[in-house]
Order: structure tokens, then sequence, then C-alpha cells
């Protein structure tokens, strides 16, 4: 089976299985998924939004953000961590979308990264939930099971951008982050893998090559309990 053979059937099982998903993080602007990306860098998507369903009734706009006073915004999202870089980028950043964008979020990849503490990740998960526009999210589930897929080999999440957006069909490019997620929350968790469970197994490096190795040991095993065929 080539590469491309296995790609189209891994994502015709996410499919079947997620079906279409949306957005873990809550918003109802492009600003406020903006922050709440930001947010979620090293922190868990469920604890994001907890903070931010009373974070933005008290901040209720980019212009309020940008005055905010840092101290007091950083003890608002101390539970995220980090908390002293993001209170800093999240006022850089509203500050610059107000001074060199007129308060819209921009489109263009480049514009965004341009932002205080705003990445590839975070840009494309604006581009692509915001404005539809088809985008390669890697997040930490992403980049470690698309490496047990054998999709990727790297580490670096750029890399693994890159090396998706070639071998993945754009139409799948928004649906496979979402669905990965959900994948790696539910099944290919990363420190107890319900590899028995996965549907994915047969097309998991890593599985097969635990299946192989234990092969062997269980061949090495059986050689060394068998009785000897040499008489004395």
């Amino acid at each position: 089976m080539t590469k491309k053979e296995r790609v189209a059937h891994v994502l015709a099982l996410l499919d079947e299985h997620y079906g279409p998903t949306k957005c873990y993080l809550h918003h109802e602007t492009a600003w406020q998924l903006l922050i709440a990306t930001i947010l979620s860098a090293q922190c868990t998507d469920d604890r994001v939004n907890m903070v931010t369903k009373d974070l933005f009734q008290k901040y209720p706009s980019i212009q309020a953000f940008a005055q905010a006073d840092l101290a007091e915004l950083e003890q608002d999202i101390r539970s995220t961590g980090f908390y002293h870089n993001k209170a800093k980028n999240i006022i850089g950043c509203c500050q610059k979308l107000l001074s060199d964008f007129g308060g819209e979020v921009p489109q263009d990849i480049d514009d965004l990264t341009s932002l205080p503490g705003v990445g590839r990740k975070t840009a494309n998960v604006v581009r692509g939930n915001i404005f539809g526009i088809d985008s390669v999210v890697v997040d930490t589930h992403v980049k470690r099971i698309s490496n047990k897929l054998g999709f990727t080999d790297s580490d670096d999440p750029v890399k693994v951008e890159f090396a998706l957006m070639k071998l993945l069909p754009k139409d799948h490019w928004n649906s496979y982050n979402t669905q990965i997620i959900a994948h790696g929350r539910s099944i290919c968790t990363a420190r107890n893998p319900k590899c028995g469970q996965c549907f994915l197994q047969d097309y998991c490096k890593t599985y097969q090559g635990m299946k192989k190795a234990e092969g062997q040991t269980k061949k090495t095993a059986a050689k060394k309990a068998a009785p000897s065929s040499l008489s004395l």
C-alpha cells in the first residue's frame, strides 16, 4: 500500500468515527478566538474555556484588552499557566490590532504572525475557523499522532505542518486537526494509549512496531523453551 493510499484510508476512518468537527475553543468573534488560542499554549481547551467565560465579559472588546492593566490581566488568566508572557502578549496583540489593522483581525498569515504571541498554529486556527481558509494546525496531538501514523518524522511543528500540507488533500486540512484532537483525547492519549481499541492500529507505525517486537520476543522465548534435539 502506498503512502497516499494509507492516508486516504486513515482520513476515511477519521471521517467515519468523528465526522465533521468544530473548534473546541469557545468564541463568538475572531478576536476572541485569537486570544483563546494564545491562552491555549501549554493549557487544555477546557481550562481556557473556563477562563474565557468570565474574561470576555470583563474585557468585551479589543480596546478593553489593549487598555488592560498588565498585573490585573495576569491574575485573570493565571490558571492557564505562563500567565506573565500570555498577558503581555495579549495586550501587545490587541494594541497592534488597533494601531496596524484598524481593530480587525487580519486573514493573511504573515500579518497574523506579526502579532505578539501569535505563531503559525494560532494563525492557522483563526484562518481555518474564522475565515474558512484551508489550514493545517499542528498542536501536540497532531504532531504526536502524525508521527505514529508515519505521516511525518519530525518534532518541529513547522516541518510537520508543511509535510502534512503536501500529504493531505486540501479539503481535509481543517478537519484533520480537530479529528486528531478527538482521537488523542479519547483513544490515543499521550500517557496511556488504548491501542487495543484503536481503529487506526493497522496504519500506526508505533503499534505495528510493538506487535513485531512482541512477536520476536515470543519466538525467542519459544525457541529457548523448546527441548534440544541433540542426544547425549
